[in-house]
């Protein structure tokens, strides 16, 4: 555990929590404190800094707001891992990851081109029984798996293959074939993961999946992808602008 340097002035009109705050938020966002590193304890940093409790423990909450730093029962409070921020907008986590300068790595779980899913089907406006092209991949961000996608395809799309899916995101193949995803509705949400998602992304019991639902469309409203993803919610979150109408 490393026991940061921090420089308080009693003089200064900042807040105290927001000095203290300032320079442990820096000691994370220069690398000084690595992702799952073990911080400090209030008690500890308290009798060490001279300042009161209920000062520090609003500095380390106000890292804990901002997501870079992690309470676990029984483990105490470490680094928050690398958040991977996207936009509540109609992108692909593959271009997202590369913008962030992330190493976006994909790893086909499987391809299949004769995929029954009648709610698919509905979705992609198409009779019941319709084969489907149906396709898992697990997303890596750097090293770390990030998600489970789960895509559902029209059947014209059946001849996609593995090398493509591997090596480019899923809507960059698309575009190439001259389609474009201009619309869609998204549906965010958490739920517990199965056992099966804990093995694959790496996941103890107790940590939740955030989750995505998305129905996307051509600008001509005709349906091209239904989608089912899940994200480690330690490495993940959607960031919305919101306004008053």
């Amino acid at each position: 555990m490393i026991a940061l340097p921090v420089s308080i002035d009693r003089a200064s009109p900042v807040p105290l929590y927001h000095q203290l705050a300032e320079q442990l938020t820096s000691a994370i966002t220069d690398g000084s404190l690595r992702p799952g590193d073990p911080f400090e304890n209030e008690i500890a940093m308290s009798d060490r800094l001279g300042l009161s409790r209920p000062t520090v423990r609003r500095a380390i909450a106000e890292l804990v707001n901002q997501g870079l730093l992690v309470r676990r029962r029984g483990i105490g409070t470490t680094v928050a891992s690398q958040m991977v921020h996207r936009k509540a907008e109609l992108t692909s986590l593959y271009d997202d990851l590369e913008r962030e300068g992330r190493a976006p790595r994909t790893e086909v779980l499987s391809l299949d081109c004769e995929a029954q899913d009648d709610r698919a089907a509905t979705i992609l406006e198409l009779p019941a029984g319709t084969p489907l092209v149906s396709i898992v991949r697990l997303r890596y961000a750097d090293d770390v798996p990030l998600a489970i996608m789960r895509n559902w395809l029209p059947p014209a799309l059946n001849d996609l293959t593995l090398e493509q899916l591997t090596h480019e995101g899923l809507y960059a193949v698309l575009r190439a074939r001259g389609i474009r995803p201009t619309v869609a509705r998204q549906r965010i949400g958490a739920r517990n993961a199965t056992a099966d998602e804990r093995r694959t992304l790496h996941m103890s019991k107790a940590e939740p999946l955030v989750t995505m639902t998305r129905s996307a469309y051509a600008a001509d409203g005709s349906p091209v992808e239904y989608a089912t993803h899940c994200y480690r919610a330690d490495h993940y979150s959607v960031d919305v602008v919101v306004s008053e109408r």
